[in-house]
């Protein structure tokens, strides 16, 4: 079977799952497929799957990332040999900007909500619904059944694997919302999203551990008072802690890269 031939398979079995969709139609570009594809898996109900399907979604998806390029987490500098930064613990610490779904890093941090089951709405541009669109249904169906209907807390976090994403793991963790003005209660639960994360490496004996930009995109935290808690979070616990060697800010966005940057290389 053909990279084409199973896109098309995942598809028509996704569309079979629903009475949604009984005459959809589906493109013969491979661009509006991928795009039809992942907004399928993206609305996908955690509900039992068939090993068949399993098995060519894996290896679609896993083309899909050879494709992209897998980037070495151990490869990228540390911002003491990029930027010479006198940082504490600029050694064990790196500055990179791209999608994080590239990271062959121990374990990337997914910014979650509070259900833990991933973002729902079609083909989003946010880092959940990518880190899910890229890993698997799986992914889904694992938080399903670590959260069974629970809520996560604010501030916390929780690992599952990573299915067919480049890391071993992902971190979730809930941000706090910002609709209003910025309170010292919602600083201190965005910088416990960074320590619940490393604790939780730390814990797990994970080496090396990538950020995204916590709390910053549909939440609204206000990006520079977040790059200033994430980089003195992360300071701090290596400190203290000599079990995680590498943690990579990721971030997307050049705005975010010039504030991290401006920090780092002040720090």
């Amino acid at each position: 079977m053909t990279h084409d031939e199973k896109r098309l398979f995942l598809i028509k079995a996704l569309l079979a799952e629903s009475m949604k969709y009984p005459d959809m139609e589906v493109s013969d570009e491979a661009y509006f497929q991928d795009k039809l594809l992942r907004g399928l898996m993206n609305v996908r109900l955690p509900k039992p799957v068939s090993t068949e399907f399993i098995k060519i979604q894996d290896q679609y998806l896993s083309e899909k990332v050879r494709l992209k390029g897998v980037v070495s987490a151990e490869k990228i500098l540390s911002v003491r040999d990029e930027f010479e930064s006198i940082l504490p613990s600029a050694d064990r610490i790196s500055l990179w900007k791209g999608d994080i779904t590239r990271l062959d890093a121990d374990a990337i941090v997914n910014a979650a909500n509070t259900t833990m089951l991933g973002c729902f709405i079609p083909c989003h541009g946010c880092v959940d619904n990518i880190i899910h669109s890229i890993s698997g249904v799986q992914l889904r169906l694992a938080c399903n059944e670590m959260m069974k209907g629970h809520k996560e807390p604010v501030g916390s976090a929780r690992l599952t694997s990573a299915f067919n994403l480049p890391s071993k793991y992902v971190l979730h963790t809930v941000g706090p919302v910002v609709s209003g003005e910025l309170t010292k209660k919602q600083c201190h639960q965005l910088s416990s999203c960074y320590s619940s994360c490393l604790e939780l490496a730390a814990k797990n004996q994970l080496k090396s551990v990538a950020f995204c930009c916590i709390s910053t995109g549909e939440f609204l935290f206000p990006r520079a008072k977040a790059a200033e808690i994430a980089i003195k979070t992360v300071t701090d616990f290596l400190k203290k802690s000599t079990e995680i060697k590498k943690v990579i800010f990721n971030v997307f966005k050049e705005e975010d890269y010039d504030i991290y940057r401006g920090i780092i290389c002040n720090g």
